[in-house]
């Protein structure tokens, strides 16, 4: 039988192919093998470009935009022109409204900071006030997604997934990115095309009005994470089960990230249930420690506990926490009484965060951060309250390597728009990536052809405030 012409192949031919096809066998199981042991150390710690000044980070979040002239941004002239006319206009011919609270000078820097916070203001010393704040969006959600991931219009990684996936975790027990009662759009603590190990994990959630009733969020509850039905080695035996599957999976396709991300997250989850409800009891602190943070006090119990946690958390090795303060900032009318409420919550807990990290002498290597999306004008509104304002605000930085009793950069006399030392969100990304020995133009994640960073093709780091 005669075989047709199509159908046959030289021996010349023939060896030609196969040697590709061998080729091709050897390069794959050699990418399967380099996928494994990079997936075995995802997330062990990382050289940083250069000499960090601060190993982790702790992330004040405060949800619907401080008012930052009637908390660290001193206006003199805006007491002075109260009830006057401003020239940033306003709705329905609002005017100057100057602060109900008074502003003190405090420590041997003399900052200024409001009545507002009597125990933060001891800090003074050890607070940089970035007084000249400014960012794109004046409307909560894409405000606050900017200051999550440096874009609001979409889906970007978060601060945090930046700075896990440029650093890695000093504890491979624990999540390195912990978010702790977050609110709004899971984005603002997502990995987007980042592999999906660098998302933060989420431990407590409540409504907006259980928030306001709680302090900014009830006590966040030790997770179930151990499973009821299988001892320790049953579930090990399991999980090797599902894992040797994925695995098969993974070497079959050799590059699936999907896979790559469960693999990663159920080892993770698997080393947790020894560690993480370890943590998260706090029962084992002293009674001094508890009053420390203003825990057993009802007005601070909730953040304050926190705030403790978040103490833990990065004395474990966790890289970045962010702690979401819920109750309510965006306080178009009743300002007087709801700003008061929402800073008494808030400064015995921070107060001491602030003092427990100085006197484990962790402060000077961890970066604390206190901020919202933006801030609110000068003008009143409602009668007792504030519009929103994104074109000047303050936010502090302490410890990890800033100056402390510092202020840099500064708003007009009024508070209403930065003009000195003016400091974008994007500015403040590359600032904050610097501290932690992170080029932010070198951070880059290759994807869709293109390498993505986190301040995209912007951001200065503000060298005056680096200590």
């Amino acid at each position: 039988m005669t075989m047709p012409s199509s159908l046959l192949f030289s021996r010349r031919h023939a060896l030609k192919s196969l040697s590709s096809g061998f080729g091709y066998l050897a390069f794959s199981a050699l990418a399967a093998e380099q996928g494994k042991a990079a997936r075995g150390g995802v997330l062990s710690p990382k050289n940083p470009h250069f000499e960090p000044r601060a190993k982790r980070v702790i992330f004040l979040s405060m949800r619907g935009a401080p008012s930052h002239v009637d908390t660290f941004d001193y206006k003199p002239r805006l007491n002075k022109d109260d009830g006057k006319a401003g020239k940033y206009g306003g709705s329905r011919g609002a005017m100057l409204m100057k602060s109900p609270w008074d502003f003190h000078q405090h420590g041997e820097s003399g900052l200024w900071i409001s009545d507002l916070f009597p125990n933060l203001a001891k800090h003074a010393d050890e607070l940089c006030l970035l007084r000249g704040m400014h960012t794109d969006q004046p409307n909560h959600p894409q405000a606050t997604l900017q200051m999550h991931t440096g874009n609001f219009q979409f889906v970007r990684p978060s601060l945090g997934a930046w700075s896990l996936y440029g650093l890695g975790s000093q504890n491979s027990n624990l999540p390195g990115f912990i978010t702790l009662n977050p609110t709004g759009s899971a984005q603002n603590y997502g990995s987007s095309f980042l592999p999906a190990i660098y998302q933060g994990t989420k431990i407590g959630s409540r409504s907006r009005r259980r928030n306001r009733q709680k302090g900014g969020g009830d006590v966040v509850k030790i997770p179930n994470i151990k499973s009821p039905n299988l001892n320790e080695d049953q579930q090990r035996a399991y999980l090797d089960l599902v894992q040797g599957l994925n695995r098969s999976k993974l070497e079959r396709e050799v590059h699936q990230p999907a896979v790559e991300g469960v693999i990663e997250s159920f080892e993770l989850g698997y080393r947790m249930q020894g560690e993480l409800p370890d943590k998260m009891d706090i029962s084992g602190e002293s009674a001094e420690t508890r009053k420390l943070y203003g825990i057993g006090n009802g007005d601070t119990d909730a953040f304050g506990k926190q705030c403790l946690l978040a103490r833990r958390f990065v004395e474990a090795g966790v890289r970045f926490v962010e702690i979401a303060h819920r109750s309510g900032w965006d306080q178009h009318r009743n300002l007087k009484n709801d700003l008061e409420r929402n800073c008494g919550q808030i400064d015995q807990p921070i107060t001491g965060l602030l003092t427990d990290l100085k006197r484990r002498d962790m402060l000077k290597d961890t970066l604390v951060i206190w901020a919202g999306e933006f801030g609110r004008t000068p003008h009143g509104q409602g009668g007792d309250g504030r519009d929103h304002n994104n074109k000047g605000y303050t936010t502090w930085m302490a410890g990890g390597g800033v100056k402390g009793g510092f202020s840099y950069g500064a708003t007009d006399e009024h508070g209403y728009e930065a003009v000195e030392n003016k400091m974008h969100i994007h500015d403040w990304h590359a600032t904050i990536l610097h501290l932690l020995g992170l080029d932010h133009e070198r951070l880059t994640y290759k994807y869709a052809g293109r390498d993505f960073r986190l301040t995209d093709v912007h951001g200065n780091v503000a060298k005056d405030i680096l200590a």
